[in-house]
């Protein structure tokens, strides 16, 4: 599997992830991982970091639930007007809001 196929099904699985939840880069990184053999949690966030702009990419956070420091005024802002489960400290409260990822039928 190539870079753009791989691309390809990480945003399919932000795709999925219903306002008000939010998936992992790691949760992404399995399900991608059982269909292509491999990738992880950083080549998810790289895929993100190039191709995400115009997915919700506030839905995919890191394993504690936070959003990375360039974003995370953005993904606080989009979290509370989407009613995504907060902890006191700001990030998501992953016991509540947490969906794994899953590519679609």
């Amino acid at each position: 599997m190539d870079a753009e196929e791989y691309a390809e099904l990480v945003l399919r699985c932000v795709e999925r992830v219903p306002a008000g939840r939010v998936t992992t880069y790691g949760s992404i990184a399995e399900a991608v991982g059982a269909v292509c053999g491999g990738g992880g949690p950083r080549q998810v966030g790289t895929v993100m970091s190039r191709h995400g702009g115009g997915m919700p990419w506030w839905r995919v956070v890191r394993a504690d639930g936070s959003a990375p420091p360039t974003h995370a005024l953005e993904a606080r802002q989009a979290w509370l007007s989407e009613q995504t489960p907060l902890r006191p400290s700001g990030s998501v409260d992953l016991t509540r809001a947490f969906v794994a990822a899953r590519l679609p039928d």
